[in-house]
């Protein structure tokens, strides 16, 4: 403030052509020496200046505290996310997973459709892909005869056919003009040490992809280049709880409702023991999630109640909507149904609230509690308007809803207030400058008058002295 009066002083000197030494050294005053026009402005607004730095210092505060709310607002929310996932009669609760006793042989995908259950089953073949090959010839671009005519059928129905001439009298253009057909089978050509020979692959597994090749090829020599079969297109064969299947593939759907069986090996004389049961690892890792963001909330609310190494407080310590916050949550999460032979409250699953208000799971005994009773675990967290997750969501809801709820509000309350002393303080500001002018302004002029002083005290003499 002063710099900014001091610069004001020596322009308006500058411009009135008064001389103000005194205003830069801060010399003493007096009769021919002036004023420190700088010091008794500064003087003169101390009052006004104490005001606006006051006010200053409560928006650092009031930003401090809003700056401290808004990552504990995120805490909430994300804590609210992992209630939402516990809650949803859809999620990790109606998740099944199938368990093979043999998964080199079988192993299976369970939909959440799927009844809980043990399934017996013996795969005694997989499905195959039918194939055929040719007889070899020199290279794939080795010349053949023309006029010859062949044609592939899978599953019954032909689906292509070739007669050679000049523009595809080579196995690789032949393997060309096939593919240009259909989609049915994949044609190409294999070099070994025996020579070119075409391949053809079915490309369905099973009785509706078995190929069959009628017709041959020729030599320019007419040696006969003749197709064979490598592989047979036969079906999947397995029973499921004594119920014998085909299956065209080795992914086996809708024999098991909401199961898909993968196929891998023949079982042998030792059936499978295929067991569908919820998914427990999703549903506990859900559960830790919760945990894990419950004690990321509470720990940074818990730290605005507590004083610092140093003594002082935290900027939120005096907030009354955090401590109905923390308050809310911990009695939420004590939080009790009426016991029905379930589980009835966080404890029953192996969830413990520590001294300082956290949670720490055993898994032991959250295992043994979805293993056990899975539908009453269930019960006690999803019930409507009752269970574990409802209640907390409605509590999460009161304290963090986008408008109306409680910390909400009070994060827009802070907001408010920083406007309002951003506003006052630039009124106080404009008016102090304003004040300014006028001051070095009325100050210049009595720095002017004491300096005349002593010429006019002079003249005065010597006008005195003139008299007779």
């Amino acid at each position: 403030m002063v710099s900014s009066v001091s610069s004001l002083v020596t322009g308006l000197g500058t411009n009135s052509g008064l001389t103000n030494t005194n205003a830069s050294t801060g010399t003493s005053t007096g009769l021919g020496q002036g004023i420190d026009v700088a010091s008794f402005v500064q003087l003169a607004e101390a009052g006004q200046q104490i005001q606006i730095t006051s006010l200053q210092t409560q928006q650092a505060a009031i930003g401090k505290e809003l700056s401290t709310l808004s990552p504990i607002a995120s805490d909430l929310t994300a804590l609210q996310s992992t209630v939402s996932a516990l809650n949803d009669p859809l999620g990790v609760f109606s998740s099944e997973i199938a368990t093979s006793s043999n998964p080199n042989a079988l192993s299976a995908t369970a939909a959440s459709s799927a009844v809980p259950g043990a399934h017996t089953i013996s795969v005694t073949s997989l499905a195959t892909t039918s194939s055929y090959y040719s007889d070899a010839v020199a290279t794939s671009s080795t010349a053949l005869a023309t006029g010859d005519t062949f044609t592939i059928s899978a599953g019954l129905t032909q689906v292509a056919s070739v007669t050679v001439d000049s523009t595809n009298n080579t196995l690789t253009q032949i393997a060309a003009a096939i593919n240009n057909q259909t989609t049915a089978v994949q044609a190409s050509v294999v070099q070994d040490a025996n020579g070119a020979r075409l391949a053809i692959v079915s490309t369905a597994s099973g009785a509706p992809g078995d190929l069959a090749v009628t017709g041959s090829l020729h030599q320019i020599d007419a040696t006969a280049i003749n197709f064979h079969q490598a592989v047979a297109g036969l079906n999947a064969v397995l029973t499921v709880d004594g119920v014998p299947i085909s299956s065209a593939t080795n992914t086996v759907s809708n024999v098991i409702n909401g199961v898909t069986l993968n196929l891998t090996a023949s079982t042998g004389s030792t059936p499978v023991t295929l067991t569908v049961a919820p998914d427990t690892s999703s549903i506990s890792t859900a559960i830790n999630n919760f945990v894990s963001a419950y004690n990321t909330a509470i720990t940074a609310i818990n730290v605005q109640f507590q004083v610092s190494s140093g003594g002082s407080a935290q900027p939120l310590q005096a907030d009354g909507s955090l401590r109905d916050a923390q308050q809310a949550l911990l009695s939420a999460i004590t939080y009790s149904v009426t016991g029905s032979g379930g589980p009835v409250n966080l404890t029953s699953l192996g969830i413990n609230v520590n001294n300082d208000g956290t949670l720490s799971v055993d898994s032991g005994a959250l295992a043994t509690a979805l293993s056990s009773n899975f539908s009453g675990v269930q019960s006690f967290l999803q019930t409507a308007s009752t269970g574990f997750a409802s209640n907390l969501t409605s509590v999460l809801k009161n304290l963090n809803d986008p408008t109306t709820g409680e910390l909400t509000l009070d994060a827009q309350g802070y907001a408010a207030s920083s406007t309002d002393l951003t506003n006052h303080i630039s009124d106080l500001q404009a008016a102090l400058a304003v004040q300014t002018q006028n001051l070095i302004a009325v100050y210049a002029r009595v720095n002017t008058t004491l300096q005349e002083l002593p010429l006019l005290q002079q003249q005065l003499g010597q006008q005195l002295a003139s008299i007779p």
